[in-house]
């Protein structure tokens, strides 16, 4: 049987009132207003795309075996390189096999749902057996525009493979034309969008149908059948008449999350279905359709082994972890849309040897340490020398991933003179549950809420972003294990 076996997803946790926008930017474009309910969810400014990625894969690999993970599709509109290969720095923060398959799914809003599709293909093939389908996306969009307003920043990630799975796979099927919503042209930084009714009238109600019709015909199933329908549509009431049009009952349809968090591009479908996963029960049907340039349609039926996945936080949890966002001008600065003064400080050489990268990576990209063999004792980064005086053994010393190892704030500071997008940079010691110590940046928190003691968990984050050469850089960074927060950035 062929399938879903794990899900995850993540949403970050800034989120901007969308009235927020229209009150200081409305005076600019006041037709805005008419979209100004709700929030939108916001990426820090050291999130991207490829570290969204990490955190729903992380979600998504819990309670599994990451060395039985033998393909990654990654899929996104908004990859920060365009000839290096990003899956393969999402495999590398993951700390997966190395012999792994990896790519890159992009160029279309449906590449969530095609990478699926491929992976799903693959696997019931017999050519893989187990693969990692993660979607992000982190879209841009001018200020006071429609779009700044209906966009929001997410990830999903989807486990699949065969055995014993939560949603068997039942069928796809997919329709590719040249309909152009909308493109962004190569090293253009906004998209360019046509008329909206059309895109509508044209688009989401005549195509979302008719790969509805060509999924249900070839399964030999009516949407009687069918007890969740996923598909992505930002565009108001539209999303309600499609319904209509596929015969769907409104209790069938699972909602667009727009006034929660906004359209995350090409992760959208799936964050949907995670959402529609997580409250299915054995037996029910669930069918997701992704939308762009043409459209992918997909059938699942949830298994008795769905109620046996561990706890995780999929949609539901990221969520709840909101931190309310009402500065308009800060989101500006985080999407680097506004030029302020950095200082001289900033002016300094940033780039990265990628020989030392290339020497470094599992220490870099996959927090991998050292723990020795004779004694178990813990440290990083990991030495020639065990730090326990009373081992001292040479080389004794096993790779040790501590991505995922509890940890403590051991001390910290908030630094105004050293550059930071978000000033006052903090940054400290963090202390590792069974020994080994880290001096990280802290993110995600204000200097006030930290204190020596709470509880953090480590976060795959953007290092620098080097304009000059297009080069971005990651680290592995601290930050708050936070429940639920309701605090105003």
């Amino acid at each position: 049987m062929t399938g879903i076996i794990s899900y995850g997803g993540y949403i970050p946790q800034l989120r901007l009132s969308r009235k927020s926008i229209v009150e200081h930017i409305g005076w600019s474009a006041p037709a805005i207003a008419a979209a100004g309910r709700g929030e939108r969810s916001v990426c820090n400014w050291d999130e991207d795309s490829l570290t969204m990625a990490v955190a729903a894969a992380r979600d998504c690999l819990l309670g599994q075996g990451r060395d039985q993970v033998d393909a990654l599709h990654l899929a996104s509109t908004t990859l920060p390189f365009t000839d290096r290969l990003n899956a393969g720095i999402v495999a590398t923060a993951l700390n997966l096999r190395e012999d792994l398959w990896a790519g890159d799914c992009t160029g279309s809003l449906k590449a969530g749902t095609s990478a699926l599709i491929a992976a799903l293909e693959t696997v019931k093939g017999g050519g893989r057996r187990r693969a990692l389908v993660t979607a992000a996306d982190r879209r841009e969009a001018r200020a006071a525009s429609t779009y700044e307003m209906w966009y929001g920043d997410g990830a999903a990630s989807l486990l699949v493979g065969d055995g014993d799975v939560i949603a068997e796979f039942l069928g796809a099927y997919s329709i590719s034309c040249d309909f152009v919503s909308h493109y962004r042209g190569a090293g253009r930084r906004f998209d360019y969008h046509w008329e909206t009714r059309w895109v509508r009238d044209e688009g989401y109600l005549k195509l979302i149908p008719r790969a509805v019709d060509g999924l249900l015909s070839k399964l030999g199933l009516s949407m009687d059948d069918v007890d969740r329908v996923v598909y992505p549509c930002p565009l108001g009431r539209a999303h309600a008449q499609i319904a209509k049009a596929i015969g769907a009952a409104p209790a069938k349809v699972v909602g667009n999350m727009h006034e929660t968090c906004g359209e995350a591009g090409a992760a959208h479908p799936l964050l949907m279905l995670v959402a529609a996963l997580e409250q299915a029960q054995p037996g029910q049907r669930i069918l997701v359709v992704g939308f762009g340039q043409g459209c992918d349609a997909l059938c699942f039926q949830a298994t008795a082994h769905i109620r046996d996945l561990p706890p995780r936080d999929g949609v539901s949890g990221a969520l709840s972890r909101r931190r309310p966002m009402d500065n308009y001008i800060k989101f500006l600065k985080f999407r680097d849309l506004i030029l302020t003064e950095t200082g001289i400080r900033a002016e300094g050489p940033n780039q990265t040897a990628l020989t030392a990268l290339w020497r470094r990576r599992e220490m870099i990209l996959g927090l991998v340490g050292g723990r020795c063999a004779r004694c178990g004792t813990s440290q990083f980064p990991k030495m020639d020398i065990c730090a326990n005086p009373d081992c001292g053994a040479v080389h004794s010393q096993v790779d040790y991933p501590f991505a995922d190892v509890p940890a403590t704030v051991k001390s910290f500071t908030g630094d105004m003179l050293a550059v930071a997008v978000a000033p006052p940079a903090i940054y400290g010691l963090v202390q590792f549950e069974g020994g080994g110590r880290l001096m990280a940046n802290f993110t995600d928190c204000e200097l006030g809420e930290l204190s020596v003691g709470m509880p953090v968990k480590m976060v795959f984050r953007q290092r620098l972003s080097d304009k000059g050469r297009g080069f971005t850089g990651y680290i592995w960074k601290a930050a708050p294990q936070v429940q639920a927060s309701t605090q105003t950035s």
